[in-house]
């Protein structure tokens, strides 16, 4: 801002901007992950506008999105909302079986236990690594801090 003689307003603008286009980048460059012994962490998050405009409505858009730990690949998919439904079957078309899913204790994933995958769960109001089995979400989490403007769970 100093450097360039820019309002904050111009830089928060321009930072939206940036991030906003490494999520268009992110989306298209999605690929499918996963494969025997192979560990995917998973996780939702809400993408919003200009959440300094208190006042005024905020348009929101839910994104789920995995990570394959060895490989660094990655998908994000805009969804409709984070129902069991709605997360079972973006797992199914983005991530192949025989994997470990890791992820947060969130409700819409209680129908992925049925599910061919093995599971570690986290509990983020307790700890960020879970002290028995190692689960954490990090990886994930950083991505979603690489992209988003608004971040909410």
């Amino acid at each position: 801002m100093e450097e360039y003689c820019r309002s904050s307003s111009t830089a928060a603008d321009w930072g939206m901007f940036c991030r906003e286009t490494m999520l268009v980048f992110m989306v298209g460059c999605s690929e499918k992950l996963g494969g025997p012994n192979k560990i995917v962490e998973v996780d939702e998050s809400k993408f919003g506008r200009r959440k300094y405009h208190r006042g005024h409505p905020v348009k929101c858009q839910w994104v789920f999105g995995g990570v394959e730990r060895e490989s660094g690949r990655k998908f994000l998919v805009p969804v409709p909302d984070r129902t069991a439904e709605t997360l079972v079957a973006i797992i199914r078309d983005w991530i192949e079986p025989g994997i470990t899913a890791i992820r947060d204790c969130w409700g819409g994933y209680r129908k992925l236990e049925s599910q061919v995958f093995t599971h570690r769960t986290v509990i983020h109001s307790i700890h960020f690594v879970d002290p028995d089995t190692g689960a954490e979400t990090n990886t994930i989490e950083s991505t979603w801090g690489a992209v988003n403007v608004f971040h909410s769970q």
